[in-house]
C-alpha cells in the first residue's frame, strides 16, 4: 500500500494487495484476495473487489461489486453443476463505475473494461465480456457472457444483451432494447428484439394504425 493513498475506517484488505499513490478507499469495502489498484483512484463505501487489475485514475462508486464468480453452470440431467471461475476482471484507466455495479470476473481468461468507459448505477457485466474505450452506459442493463462491446458505443437504459454477441464501434441502442443479434459499426437501434431506428419507428407507426382502426 502506497504512503500516499488513504484508507477510511474499517477497510479489510486481503492477500495479494496493491494500491498506488493518492488512491482513495472508503469506508467497509473490501479489497482482495489477488487485487492491484493504481493511482488516484477513488473506492466508495461498501465495495468488494477481488481478482481484478485496475489503472489509474479509475472511480468506483459505493457498492459495485467486482470479481466474482460468473454465472457458469452445467447441467448433468440431474442438477446444475458450477463451473470453476479462474479469470481476473481488467479495468483500464479512466474508467467510472456507478453504485452498485457486478462485474463478474472472466471464466479462463478475463473481462474487461477499456480506457475511458462510464457506467451507470445498477449495470450487470457478465464474466468473459470486453466494452471497447469511451462507451457510455445507462443504468439497469444487462450485458451476457462473452459479448464484445466496440468503441464509443451508447446503450440506454435497460437495455438487455445476450451472449456471445458482437456489438460494433460507434453504435447507438436506445433505453429498453432488447439485443439478440450482432450489430454492425455506426448502426442506431431500438427496440425488441432490437431493429434499426427507422424500422422501429415506422413498425411503432403501423401498430398504432392498426390499433386505431379497431
Amino acid at each position: 500500500v502506497s504512503n500516499s493513498s488513504v484508507l477510511s475506517n474499517n477497510v479489510d484488505l486481503k492477500s495479494n494487495v496493491s494500491i498506488g499513490d493518492k488512491t482513495v478507499i472508503n469506508s467497509f469495502s473490501s479489497i482482495g484476495p489477488n487485487v492491484h489498484i493504481g493511482k488516484n483512484c477513488f473506492i466508495g463505501n461498501n465495495v468488494s473487489i477481488t481478482n481484478s487489475y485496475i489503472g489509474n485514475n479509475v472511480i468506483i462508486q459505493d457498492g459495485a461489486i467486482i470479481g466474482q464468480d460468473g454465472f457458469g453452470y452445467v447441467f448433468d440431467g440431474k442438477k446444475y453443476i458450477k463451473v470453476p471461475q479462474i479469470g481476473i476482471v481488467k479495468i483500464d484507466d479512466d474508467v467510472e463505475i456507478g453504485s452498485n455495479c457486478a462485474i463478474d470476473r472472466g471464466s479462463l481468461n478475463f473481462t474487461e473494461i477499456k480506457k475511458g468507459v462510464k457506467i451507470d448505477n445498477l449495470v450487470h457485466i457478465a464474466h468473459n465480456v470486453v466494452i471497447g474505450e469511451n462507451t457510455a452506459i445507462a443504468g439497469q442493463t444487462g450485458i451476457a457472457g462473452s459479448s464484445i462491446i466496440g468503441k464509443n458505443v451508447l446503450m440506454g437504459g435497460q437495455v438487455g444483451i445476450s451472449g456471445h454477441l458482437h456489438i460494433g464501434d460507434n453504435v447507438q441502442i436506445g433505453a429498453q432494447s432488447g439485443v439478440t443479434k450482432n450489430i454492425s459499426k455506426n448502426s442506431i437501434v431500438s427496440g425488441t428484439p432490437s431493429v434499426n431506428l427507422k424500422t422501429y419507428l415506422k413498425q411503432a407507426v403501423m401498430l398504432k394504425k392498426m390499433v386505431e382502426k379497431k
